[in-house]
């Protein structure tokens, strides 16, 4: 039976998130990263990392983690003024606006140019951050896996129809060698055999899982198309409290129909805590009081650290 990945979302988000998942990676926990472009502690929470490399056990695979919901524009309004907010170059279309944008033939083709420049934008400045990091780890003589550029997204955004054809079209014209992009595909129904812990679960992660699989058959599609193993995440239902209790009590269940069908299973965990002083209006207020501040991303930092897969 495979080993799962073990992987944390949001590195540079904010500096304090990016320390607690420095603390995960220092301690060997971490099988994969995805590290936020367009924040503008991004120089800085990179900096970390880079004096940081040499004393890591391994180089986690990095993935570049895609934001069209929150931070700042890198393409800007001359090139993505339908992506921003009024006034300033935040974020501001959302994922609503993303998810109508693919239905509305009017807007799909203008909305997905802008997208296409904001991803070139995005996967430049990631990409070569990360390639840094496994030259700064070749170096050091600390292990590393990573040969080519690794993709997934803030909020699953990149499983949008518009945005999953932006993103591909981008990876084409750019020569990307793609090794890997998230497949938000959870498998529903090992949430459903253990009926104590229904209650547990927010009624609006079900939605989410079920939104997400309608867009999964292209990623698998894609998949197969281009020799890349198929996957299982493991992070929606349960998302913004992968707690250790609920973990161990299906993981068995949940590693098994990965392995049933031939998938590798991501359990994607959130393990970095931002601090109230680091709100800014790049970030969401309704995700910060809802998520980022919470006690439950402490939670599921225990579960990285505490937790034997």
């Amino acid at each position: 039976m495979s080993k799962p990945d073990i992987h944390a979302d949001d590195y540079a988000l904010t500096v304090n998130t990016s320390k607690d998942m420095l603390e995960c990676m220092r301690a060997g926990r971490l099988d994969s990263i995805s590290i936020v472009p367009n924040m503008s502690c991004f120089e800085a929470c990179m900096e970390l990392f880079y004096a940081e490399i040499p004393k890591l056990p391994f180089l986690p695979l990095l993935s570049v983690h895609l934001d069209f919901v929150e931070g700042r524009s890198l393409a800007g309004r001359a090139q993505a003024p339908d992506l921003l907010k009024p006034g300033a170059d935040l974020m501001g279309l959302g994922w609503g606006g993303l998810f109508a944008a693919s239905y509305l033939p009017h807007k799909r083709k203008k909305i997905k140019t802008q997208l296409k420049c904001e991803i070139k934008a995005q996967l430049a400045k990631a990409q070569g951050a990360v390639i840094k990091c496994m030259e700064i780890a070749a170096e050091s003589g600390v292990p590393c896996g990573q040969k080519g550029l690794r993709i997934d997204s803030h909020q699953h955004a990149h499983m949008i129809p518009v945005v999953w054809e932006a993103v591909l079209e981008v990876v084409r014209e750019e020569g990307y060698a793609l090794e890997y992009i998230r497949n938000s595909k959870e498998a529903l129904g090992i949430f459903l055999t253990d009926v104590s812990l229904y209650k547990t679960y927010r009624p609006i992660n079900f939605v989410k899982n079920r939104l997400l699989a309608l867009y999964s058959h292209k990623v698998d599609r894609f998949c197969k198309e281009s020799g890349l193993k198929p996957m299982y995440l493991w992070g929606l239902v349960m998302s913004g409290r992968m707690d250790r209790p609920r973990i161990e009590r299906l993981y068995g269940k949940m590693r098994r129909k990965a392995e049933k069908d031939g998938r590798t299973l991501e359990i994607l965990f959130h393990p970095g805590r931002t601090l109230p002083g680091e709100i800014t209006p790049e970030i969401a207020k309704e995700a910060a009081e809802d998520f980022y501040l919470r006690e439950d991303r402490h939670v599921e930092m225990e579960a990285v650290l505490g937790s034997r897969f």
